[in-house]
């Protein structure tokens, strides 16, 4: 019999003070000693257990936001601000209570509770009241929640005691900070100044102003330690008799998250803007980026990837901006853009320079259910799509009609207004519509796509380690690798040309090897061409060839990754039999999306899914490559607790005796 300890875990990580079983689990002799001496493994932390950028409209009532973040037990910081009207940014946090806020873009003092905009700190999120700076019917919000983290984020508050000098204050941080903001809280005494390591302890800038760093006259305005930072009240105050101040620190590439307890998950830097793009290393994708230009006049910004923050901006398809220091709505920019390792800066002067505070795109936790990062809906009509998660990947068409294939995705942006679409049984280079998908939203998305009457079907998807990962570059003409954060070997990559039409959609399959092509949008038997450059992708990188199709110089270029994840998906092949024919795919409750496509001979991507029908009689299907209607009167497929069952009276192109096929399936 084995026994849980309180908090989960049951394998030995790290090596136990007593020698444990050769299977890796303590006893319960071994577990009580390894926690008396403070070896027993904690929990680990990813960046969606404490950071979330969460949208939201405005009820005039009261609501509950739930965005994962334990508040009331951890503490932290939610920041909110009206995206599509002029709002304060109002900044409330647990340690001062929920009937204080503050306004980034003001010296005042701290707002009372009409003003907060919170009312409660939940284990889930928070409850906002009826204040229409952050509540007000129909308008467009954005919360940013910060929960209080070693090695993430702390909040240290103080009462002022009219010394003078550098004034010290300890903190729970667990390592040097590589930001500090602060600010007092009971009276409009002075800026939002602001440390940042990469202007060093000499160096002064406020948040509420746009006006560059200066410096501090001797002695230094700032110290810092992985302990303590001290405030010098010559240089910044920060200590009046009387008056009480908050200080918010925000950690730089400490390390402390992830299943080892060694991934960064915020990096605070500096880079020198470029007229043409220079690509800034954080060795992850952020999701949120406060930025400013410290050495000239000039707005702080803040961008995240869930109001939009594409691969490549273009007139229509920017990034989404808001300003700390001042109320002004949202706005657009065109100066910066994620990267799979970081991100790159654009179109700023050579002689800008910048101070940021980064953090890491969640989730970092493999899925364990397939409904987390997977689902298919159909619907008529278009409008909202809910999902139930924040849909990184849409596959949408007609299916009664003949209807292209239509491919769009956050990373590559867009708006209900202005689609960028690819699609799958084309050649075309991506599209810039007229109408789109909006992908600001945490349960789904708006689509403006489709307003008939027929039926819409959606493939939604969602990136998360282990399942699927997205990566946008730009092509260099020469044999070399790309960063993905799938982090695990891809078994299936798809990858487009998207500023260039003619090329065509190829695959790389595991069970094709790394000489394998497939083309998405064509029958043709897998084929042996160098796309990969006869390399086997690794949980880090991809290989690319030299050609066109995936790798032309300039070009831009997509690639989607999936990978097998236990119990949520399954990339695989398989052996036609001409008979019925169960594929273990390791589910519990039958797949709700299978893919197949045969490989040793012509065949259509046929594509089924639970939204339209997986079940023991007819089951609808499409095809990826060809824009016809669904064909409804055929039993190809059905329902297999483990994974789907082929059924005997499939053709050829599934089920061929001695014929060899991929799929990806779903649970």
């Amino acid at each position: 019999m084995s026994q849980k300890y309180s908090g989960g875990f049951i394998t030995k990580s790290p090596v136990a003070p007593t020698t444990a079983a050769a299977s890796g689990i303590w006893t319960l002799d071994q577990q009580q000693q390894a926690k008396q001496a403070g070896n027993w493994p904690s929990p680990p932390t990813f960046i969606e257990d404490v950071f979330s950028t969460y949208l939201y409209t405005g009820t005039g009532a009261t609501q509950t936001i739930t965005n994962g973040i334990d508040l009331s037990t951890k503490g932290g910081l939610v920041w909110l601000k009206g995206r599509n009207f002029v709002s304060f940014n109002g900044l409330i946090d647990t340690v001062r209570g929920s009937s204080s806020c503050l306004v980034s873009s003001s010296t005042a003092a701290a707002n009372g509770v009409a003003a907060t905009g919170i009312s409660a700190f939940n284990s889930t999120g928070f409850t906002l009241n009826t204040n229409s700076d952050f509540n007000g019917s129909t308008n467009t919000q954005v919360s940013w929640t910060f929960r209080e983290q070693p090695k993430f984020f702390d909040i240290v508050t103080w009462t002022g005691t009219g010394a003078t000098g550098a004034i010290s204050h300890s903190h729970s941080l667990g390592s040097e900070p590589g930001c500090i903001i602060i600010k007092a809280v009971s009276t409009n005494e002075g800026h939002w100044y602001v440390y940042h390591r990469s202007l060093g302890v000499a160096q002064v800038i406020a948040l509420n102003l746009t006006n560059a760093s200066s410096s501090a006259a001797s002695p230094d305005a700032w110290t810092v330690s992985s302990t303590q930072f001290s405030v010098n009240t010559s240089q910044i105050g920060g200590n009046t008799n009387g008056t009480t101040y908050v200080a918010y620190l925000f950690a730089h590439n400490a390390g402390g998250f992830g299943l080892t307890g060694a991934d960064n998950v915020i990096s605070c830097g500096s880079f020198t803007g470029s007229a043409t793009s220079a690509d800034i290393t954080l060795g992850y994708e952020p999701q949120w980026i406060l930025y400013k230009q410290f050495n000239g006049v000039a707005q702080w910004n803040v961008v995240d990837n869930m109001r939009g923050l594409p691969s490549t901006p273009a007139a229509g398809n920017y990034a989404r901006s808001l300003t700390p220091n001042t109320s002004v709505v949202e706005d657009n920019r065109d100066d910066i853009a994620p990267t799979a390792t970081g991100f790159k800066t654009l179109s700023n002067s050579a002689s800008n320079t910048y101070i940021y505070v980064a953090i890491r795109r969640g989730p970092m936790k493999a899925p364990t259910t397939g409904t987390s990062v997977f689902t298919p809906v159909n619907q008529t009509g278009g409008g909202t799509v809910t999902t139930n998660f924040p849909v990184d990947l849409v596959i949408a068409t007609t299916p009664s009609q003949s209807s292209y294939r239509s491919v769009n995705d956050r990373l590559r942006g867009g708006s209900t207004t202005r689609g960028i679409q690819l699609y799958t049984n084309v050649t075309n280079a991506e599209a810039a519509g007229s109408f789109g998908f909006g992908f600001d939203n945490n349960t789904g998305y708006i689509d403006g796509l489709y307003t008939s009457s027929f039926s819409d079907l959606y493939l939604n998807f969602r990136r998360a380690p282990s399942f699927f990962d997205e990566v946008c570059y730009t092509g260099t003409g020469s044999a070399t690798t790309f960063s993905h954060n799938l982090t695990v070997v891809p078994e299936l990559m798809i990858v487009k040309c998207r500023s260039a039409a003619g090329d065509n959609w190829v695959v790389y399959s595991a069970p094709t090897g790394n000489s394998g092509v497939s083309v998405l949008n064509s029958t043709n038997a897998t084929a042996t061409d160098n796309e990969w450059n006869y390399t086997t992708p690794t949980s880090s990188v991809f290989s690319v060839g030299p050609g066109s199709k995936v790798n032309g110089s300039g070009f831009t270029y997509v690639a989607y990754l999936f990978a097998t994840c236990a119990g949520v998906s399954k990339v695989g092949s398989y052996t036609g039999t001409g008979t019925t024919l169960q594929i273990d795919c390791g589910f519990t409750a039958g797949a709700r999306f299978v893919l197949i496509k045969r490989t040793d001979s012509t065949g259509d991507w046929y594509v089924w899914d639970s939204a339209r029908g997986i079940v023991a009689g007819n089951d609808p299907y499409l095809l990826l490559n060809n824009d016809v209607a669904e064909v409804t009167s055929t039993d190809y497929i059905d329902t297999y607790s483990a994974g789907f069952e082929i059924s005997s009276t499939a053709p050829a192109a599934i089920n061929a005796s001695a014929g060899t096929f991929i799929f990806l399936a779903i649970a």
